[in-house]
C-alpha cells in the first residue's frame, strides 16, 4: 500500500464552501435583528474569522456580542440569541456532504485506509459535523477552534498524524488550498493534493490565502479521483 491514510480539509473539500451571497444575506438578517449597520456588521464578521477559528469565541452569541460592542450597538440578550439562531439555521441549511463524500470515505475505509479531518472552523461546527454521516467514517477529526491553532500551523497536522499513528510521508492530504493548507501539509512531510470543483462559482465563495493559482502539485476535480491516486 503506497499510503496508509488520507486526511481531508472540510470546507471546499468534503462539503462545499458557504455560498457567499447567501451567507451575506444571512448576516444582513442578523444585523437587522440587532439594529446594527449591515455593511459594518458583515465586514466585522469576516474580520473575526481568525478569532472564530482559534476558539476565541466559543459560541455564536459571543461573536455577535463582540461585534455589537465594536459597533457601539446596544443589544438585548433576546436579540443576540435571535441573531445567533439565524446564523446557525443558515449553517445547518448549507452544510451538507458533497454527493461523493460518503461513498469515497466508505471505499477508503473498506480498502483499509485510515481517514482524518483537519479543519479551520468555529466552535459550532464540531457538533454539526457529528450529526452527519461523515463523522462515523473519520478516524480522527481535528477542529481548530477546539485546540486553539489553525492551518497552516504545522502542529495541527502533526496532531492528526499522531492520532492516526502514521508517518507523514504515508499520508495524502486533500484540500482546496485555502489558508495555505497544502503548503502547510507539505511542510510536515505529507503529500498534498488540490481539489477544485470545476462547476464551483468562484465569485460566490470566500477564501483566505488561497494558493490554488500558484499550486503546481497534483490536482483533482472530485473526491472519487482519490481512489485512482491510491492505485
Amino acid at each position: 500500500m503506497k499510503y496508509e491514510a488520507v486526511i481531508f480539509d472540510l470546507f471546499g473539500t468534503l462539503i462545499d464552501k458557504f455560498p457567499l451571497r447567501e451567507h451575506e444575506n444571512a448576516l444582513r438578517q442578523m444585523a437587522s435583528v440587532l439594529s446594527a449597520p449591515p455593511d459594518d456588521f458583515i465586514q466585522l464578521w469576516f474580520d473575526t474569522l481568525d478569532e472564530r477559528g482559534l476558539g476565541v469565541f466559543q459560541t455564536i452569541e459571543e461573536n455577535v456580542e463582540y461585534i455589537c460592542q465594536k459597533l457601539d450597538v446596544s443589544s438585548e440578550d433576546a436579540e443576540v440569541e435571535a441573531a445567533a439562531r439565524i446564523n446557525l439555521e443558515y449553517a445547518v441549511r448549507v452544510i451538507k456532504p458533497r454527493p461523493d463524500a460518503v461513498a469515497t470515505l466508505s471505499d477508503l475505509k473498506g480498502h483499509g485506509y485510515k481517514t482524518g479531518l483537519i479543519t479551520n472552523c468555529g466552535a459550532a461546527i464540531p457538533k454539526m459535523l457529528d450529526k452527519m454521516p461523515l463523522a462515523a467514517l473519520l478516524d480522527v477529526s481535528v477542529f481548530s477552534a477546539l485546540i486553539g491553532m489553525q492551518k497552516p500551523d504545522p502542529r495541527i497536522y502533526q496532531l492528526a498524524i499522531e492520532h492516526l499513528a502514521v508517518k507523514p510521508e504515508d499520508c495524502l492530504y486533500i484540500g482546496d488550498g485555502d489558508c495555505q493548507e497544502l503548503t502547510g501539509a507539505a511542510g510536515v512531510g505529507m503529500h498534498p493534493v488540490l481539489i477544485r470543483d470545476p462547476d464551483e462559482d468562484s465569485a460566490n465563495v470566500y477564501r483566505v490565502d488561497d494558493e490554488a493559482d500558484s499550486w503546481d502539485g497534483p490536482v483533482i476535480s472530485s473526491l472519487r479521483e482519490i481512489l485512482t491516486l491510491l492505485e
